[in-house]
């Protein structure tokens, strides 16, 4: 498909995509935005459409499979939300010296994480915050299942040796 009929395409389906996700999360923003993620998907795969392939059918699988994976981020940022929320409220009777190095436990942590490379840090968060499996990692990152697994090992290891003897807060 030539991008001149890869714009045809967007013009004639981009307002019917549009209400589909609108229909979905009930938010214009986030229709919006899930909008342009299945245009930006579609885009990339548009040249493997062949002629006599239904668009229309096409591009409301790529809506549907952005909103389902909105709808997993969106429930994995609400679990995480709560967490926080509960460990927050487990710190609050607790005496300010303990507060005081949760925090600091917390914030050397985060810097250390920071500090990691990007592809290191993005597999340790995906493995480690969200729970992904290696595969989806390792489609987020664009490499292989054993790549991934060796980013969060090798972020692992570098967190272990930054933090050098101290102590994180229980559970964390």
């Amino acid at each position: 498909m030539d991008p001149g009929r890869f714009d045809a395409l967007v013009a004639a389906h981009h307002g019917e995509i549009y209400r589909y996700l609108l229909r979905a999360t009930s938010r214009a923003s986030e229709a919006d935005d899930l909008a342009q993620e299945t245009f930006l998907r579609a885009y990339r795969a548009h040249r493997t459409l062949t002629p006599d392939a239904n668009a229309r059918a096409w591009l409301f699988a790529i809506a549907t499979n952005v909103a389902k994976n909105h709808f997993r981020a969106e429930s994995r940022r609400r679990r995480a939300h709560t967490a926080v929320r509960a460990t927050l409220s487990a710190t609050d009777g607790a005496e300010p010296e303990s507060e005081t190095l949760f925090n600091e436990a917390r914030a050397r942590l985060d810097a250390v994480v920071a500090a990691l490379p990007p592809k290191q840090r993005l597999a340790f968060t995906l493995r480690k915050v969200h729970d992904l499996d290696y595969d989806a990692i390792a489609r987020s990152l664009g490499c292989s299942a054993e790549s991934a697994r060796a980013h969060v090992f090798q972020a692992l290891k570098k967190i272990r040796v930054s933090l050098n003897g101290h102590e994180l807060p229980p559970g964390e």
